[in-house]
């Protein structure tokens, strides 16, 4: 690798900041079952040291996603809890997601309810995360509906989208200036029939709908098999609506596996479209990279290690496709070498690279090797065994 590659690769990773989720930490399951790990996170605070590893081993993970249900159930008053915690472990509150599924009343929907007082709870749900989300200095607040229905004529498609409008341009008033909201889509699951955000479209004009703050968010695991997430990545850079991600990886539907492990050629190309967009305008595209998997098989903060530091090289890869070769080759339309700019970076071994600037940030080489010698996963498998084992097997 050229010296001028490698000043790429470190340019590109001193920009790459990703979120880690709080509850990829934590016991979780699949709608069967749960198998439980005797390192998995108890509380807040075991959460947050969890991230703390990850954070102090890669160097690119200062903020965590926080779930309101289960992270902050005490709302506003719990606040100043988690910013001890924060002060404590070196990593800071990032997106507040509000939990708009998971409570009884929301069976038939939560903003897509036909009850009005559950519409009305919902509201006040997400206006309390903005509030609690403004106590942490957390800019995001995350948004993703399980709305929708399963059955042909069970409900009104056009009059739930009046409410989704109505409701969100409402919660977008709660916003402080700096804030944002980031509305997520899903094709289906739980609902089969239909889902109230079912694609990046929807999520498009519902964000529009609510106000200038708002944005739409990418989970790469929210999408049809073969479909193009690259082109909806680039459509939105283009509006100027790409607010951020959630990564994952998946083989048949939203499967939660790490980023990567099936199909990283995709990965790169959603990158370079990112690279190649800031590139073309000379500007800056704010987004907000976070991992959303919760693992049940593998050790959760390995596959969170994993995840980051495939990610750092992924992005490291699509920082060196030439642009200046690749526009002049798209113009003329000259298909090989335009396609061999992506094959060629992506070809490319940026793993020597990216071990000099961790040496220059002062990092491991190899963060899973120091996380496996540091001797932490012995430590709090011991400390947390008894409370996980003691735990339900079932996922409720």
């Amino acid at each position: 690798m050229t010296s001028k590659e490698t000043e790429k690769v470190f340019r590109a990773l001193e920009t790459l900041r990703i979120e880690l989720p709080s509850w990829g930490f934590a016991n979780t399951g699949t709608r069967f079952g749960k198998f439980l790990q005797p390192a998995a996170a108890t509380s807040l605070e075991e959460k947050f040291s969890d991230a703390g590893q990850v954070h102090a081993l890669t160097g690119a993970c200062p903020t965590m996603a926080l779930h309101v249900l289960w992270d902050l159930p005490k709302g506003v008053a719990g606040s100043r809890d988690v910013i001890n915690l924060a002060n404590r472990y070196g990593v800071q509150p990032g997106a507040v997601n509000p939990n708009l599924f998971q409570d009884q009343i929301y069976k038939h929907g939560s903003f897509g309810n036909p009850d009005p007082d559950v519409r009305k709870i919902a509201l006040e749900h997400v206006v309390e995360s903005t509030a609690i989300a403004k106590a942490l200095n957390s800019r995001d607040i995350s948004l993703w509906f399980a709305d929708g229905s399963n059955y042909p004529g069970t409900a009104n498609i056009r009059r739930r989208k009046k409410w989704f409008e109505e409701l969100l341009r409402t919660a977008h008033t709660a916003l402080s200036s700096g804030q944002r909201m980031l509305v997520e889509y899903k094709p289906f699951e739980p609902a089969f029939y239909h889902t109230d955000i079912a694609d990046w479209g929807m999520a498009l004009l519902l964000a529009r709908a609510a106000g200038p703050q708002a944005k739409v968010l990418v989970d790469t695991g929210h999408h049809y098999l073969s479909q193009n997430i690259e082109q909806i990545v680039a459509w939105l850079l283009s509006e100027e609506m790409l607010g951020g991600f959630h990564f994952n990886d998946r083989r048949y539907a939203d499967d939660d596996l790490t980023l990567g492990s099936i199909d990283p050629y995709q990965v790169f190309r959603i990158f370079h479209e990112i690279h190649y967009f800031e590139w073309e305008t000379g500007s800056h595209a704010d987004i907000a990279y976070m991992v959303d998997q919760s693992h049940n098989l593998k050790g959760k903060i390995e596959a969170t290690i994993q995840t980051v530091t495939f990610a750092q090289e992924l992005f490291a890869k699509a920082a060196l496709v030439d642009h200046k070769r690749l526009a002049a080759a798209q113009h003329k339309a000259d298909l090989i070498p335009a396609e061999s700019c992506l094959q060629d970076a992506f070809a490319s071994d940026v793993r020597p690279a990216i071990r000099e600037w961790r040496r220059s940030k002062g990092l491991p080489d190899s963060p899973m090797q120091a996380f496996h010698e540091s001797g932490y996963l012995e430590r709090i498998s011991l400390e947390r065994a008894e409370r996980n084992m003691s735990t339900a097997a079932s996922y409720a």
